[in-house]
């Protein structure tokens, strides 16, 4: 992985992935599902930022893969993951590009979360 901003190409659709050196710690039904030092930033469009965690710095245990699924014309197939312990609300909660296009290589093997569905996704910057 590489330091610097990686562009991917799309004047009406611009996306960057930028490593983030802040602490990101993701928590919901009361419990750490991840907490890394390793998350990449996605900026899309005019869409909120969102991080992307690497999958070894997810309590992997705590997810449940499910059958929806989603695609993304500039991500690729996206694969969702909900969070039982934390109730309804985090019904596909999760997602992960697991075989993205080429442009969005980097975020493979990465998960990101709705912020809406767990309870904080916490940046602490040092």
């Amino acid at each position: 992985m590489t330091d610097k901003p990686v562009k991917i190409p799309g004047p009406d659709h611009p996306i960057t992935i930028t490593p983030n050196t802040a602490r990101i710690v993701v928590t919901a039904g009361g419990r750490t599902l991840a907490d890394t030092r390793s998350a990449l930033t996605l900026r899309e469009a005019d869409y909120p930022p969102v991080q992307y965690l690497p999958r070894e710095d997810v309590d992997m245990t705590l997810l449940e893969r499910t059958s929806h699924a989603t695609y993304c014309p500039y991500k690729g197939d996206c694969a969702y993951y909900s969070i039982p312990a934390a109730g309804e609300r985090a019904d596909n909660a999760a997602w992960s590009y697991e075989s993205p296009h080429a442009a969005a290589a980097q975020i493979a093997g990465y998960l990101a979360f709705y912020p809406d569905r767990v309870d904080s996704i916490e940046e602490i910057r040092q």
